[in-house]
């Protein structure tokens, strides 16, 4: 994710930004500036990663729709070390929940990467929707209830005490922080059982926890199995490759979905590109599309912390550039629908046909543009989520949530700089589906 400046980060900005001279432009169907725009109709308000401001960096979005009121929606959203947000359809703030303290003062605080939801998971007192997020500080997830009937506090925290690390066998591996990192739910229709897929920062692991509710009503879970998927790859011309990143750090996986019609899950490796496979992690993954870069060979610079890159040799894909991210699934009434991920490298949004049948074939895309001055687009998504259902009369036809990567105006920082800002834009579904003719 290109919003944490880690040297990984760097390496990878610095290889996206020298690349764009040397890739072939695609085919004119593909370009991004052929692509429409959408304008989003509301923003929450800019959340600013530095003391003053919690250290919040928005991530990822969930929409949650309240049956009885669908109006009253809401919509649940990841803010790293400054916890979670829950916003109403408004995009005003409803409720603020803290991320958890670190155990001792050198260990690493808790700092909330992913968000999905569960509807109706089975608890000893009756079914619950419940949000699940993966706690990338504590190597955790954590599990919180939705609960309408609470005024400005929807959601309650039911995480189980004894829940252990998703990937970590002690306090310092955590603080290595190769910990839960992108996450996905799941409910298996054949036997009701729910689960979360979590993958593994600076890893290519990806992990199935089956969703545990406890007698007194908190929410555990265990681990069921894992799978790697590959950190290199044989080229066309026989040679191996890998993208460039700092040593020991291998193309993690972030955007994640599962399409609850056939249980197969869609994870974005972000340096490489999308994969298909089952969501119980058995069989074979399918790569349904790589990115641009694919291919590429690079050189890192430990001083610099900076990636050299090399000739393309024109493997890579049209559609998607580094780093994949923001998968969410289009559902339509009839079965059919899109996967739709945000290539975060040139700011567009990228539609696949769900059906399997069409090997998940590439149908267009869109970008979101500014709407004016104050409201603008989305540049670096990170997160996004649709639902295409009919909430209230202010998204009657659903609901588009994406994460900003750089929320402008900008705001200065006191030093002669501007503050680091993020935040969520609320896009009128129906007005994507009319400009991406879905």
């Amino acid at each position: 994710m290109r919003l944490h400046r880690s040297p990984r980060t760097a390496a990878t900005a610095a290889l996206g930004a020298a690349l764009v001279a040397l890739l072939a432009p695609p085919p004119a169907q593909a370009r991004p500036s052929a692509l429409p725009t959408v304008t989003a109709t509301a923003e929450t308000a800019a959340l600013y990663d530095d003391e003053a401001g919690g250290n919040a960096n928005a991530d990822d979005p969930a929409i949650w729709r309240n049956a009885a009121d669908p109006a009253r929606s809401l919509v649940v959203a990841t803010a790293k070390e400054g916890g979670l947000r829950v916003y109403g359809l408004d995009a005003g703030l409803v409720q603020s929940i803290p991320a958890p303290a670190p155990p001792t003062a050198d260990d690493a605080p808790g700092r909330f990467n992913n968000v999905d939801l569960v509807t109706g998971l089975r608890t000893p007192t009756g079914r619950a929707d419940v949000a699940v997020v993966s706690d990338r500080g504590n190597d955790r997830l954590r599990v919180y209830r939705i609960d309408p009937s609470r005024p400005g506090r929807p959601l309650t925290d039911v995480t189980d005490p004894a829940a252990a690390p998703v990937f970590s066998a002690s306090q310092s591996e955590i603080n290595e922080q190769r910990t839960a990192y992108g996450l996905a739910t799941w409910t298996d229709r054949s036997t009701g059982r729910s689960y979360a897929l979590v993958s593994r920062r600076n890893r290519t692991e990806v992990a199935l926890l089956e969703l545990k509710a406890t007698a007194t009503g908190t929410v555990g879970y265990r681990k069921i199995r894992t799978l790697e998927l590959p950190s290199s790859f044989r080229l066309p011309n026989g040679a191996r490759w890998s993208p460039c990143a700092e040593p020991d750090e291998l193309p993690q996986v972030e955007g994640m979905v599962v399409d609850p019609a056939n249980g197969m899950l869609y994870a974005g490796q972000e340096d490489i590109g999308i994969w298909r496979m089952r969501a119980d992690l058995t069989g074979k993954p399918v790569l349904v599309d790589k990115v641009k870069e694919y291919g590429i060979p690079g050189v890192y610079d430990a001083e610099t912390e900076e990636c050299t890159p090399g000739a393309d040799p024109g493997y890579g894909g049209r559609r998607l550039a580094a780093d994949v991210e923001g998968l969410t699934l289009f559902q339509e009434s009839d079965g059919d629908g899109y996967v739709m991920s945000s290539s975060q490298g040139d700011n567009t949004f990228a539609l696949y046909d769900r059906e399997i049948s069409e090997r998940n074939e590439y149908e267009g895309g869109f970008r979101i543009g500014a709407a004016s001055a104050t409201l603008d687009g989305s540049e670096e998504c990170d997160g996004a989520a649709v639902l295409n259902a009919p909430l209230g009369a202010r998204y009657p036809r659903g609901l588009l949530v994406v994460q900003d990567g750089h929320e402008t105006p900008a705001a200065p920082d006191g030093e002669g700089g501007e503050r680091e800002s993020t935040g969520f834009k609320f896009v009128d579904l129906g007005a994507v589906v009319d400009a991406a003719d879905m």
